[in-house]
């Protein structure tokens, strides 16, 4: 389960990466950077949060929904930090889909993370009936 989940965040890191690239040669109005460093927060908080919520599965399974709500509430609340100092440091030249992108970036690492946890946790349910 841990290759899939760094293969996972990897393949998306990737494919949102060029994404971003491709995206700020074509129309230069999204910036690379602020796009790529909301895929950097968004990944690293997706690890974070996965290591945080198995833990909790393996101490109590009845965790897990605790466990996915509060991560999902870490990732939403450094997001609109993220996006309101972007706001406030760019206030005269805000490119207004690209804080519409920044959110895309949270949808797309959270369903990724509550599938796997969800996988995880049937998984962890499974090998405790068998026991």
């Amino acid at each position: 389960m841990n290759k899939t989940l760094i293969s996972g965040i990897l393949i998306i890191f990737i494919v949102l990466s060029a994404t971003f690239y491709v995206l700020s040669i074509s129309l230069p109005a999204y910036q690379f950077f602020t796009l790529e460093t909301g895929n950097v927060l968004m990944a690293g908080l997706t690890f974070v949060t996965w290591l945080i919520v198995k833990k909790q599965i393996k101490e109590r399974p009845q965790a897990f929904i605790r466990g996915v709500y509060s991560a999902t509430f870490l990732k939403m609340m450094v997001c609109m930090v993220a996006i309101l100092a972007y706001v406030l440091v760019n206030r005269a030249t805000l490119h207004k889909p690209s804080i519409f992108i920044l959110f895309g970036i949270y949808i797309v690492y959270s369903v990724m993370e509550t599938w796997l946890l969800s996988k995880l946790a049937r998984e962890k349910n499974e090998a405790d009936k068998k026991t």
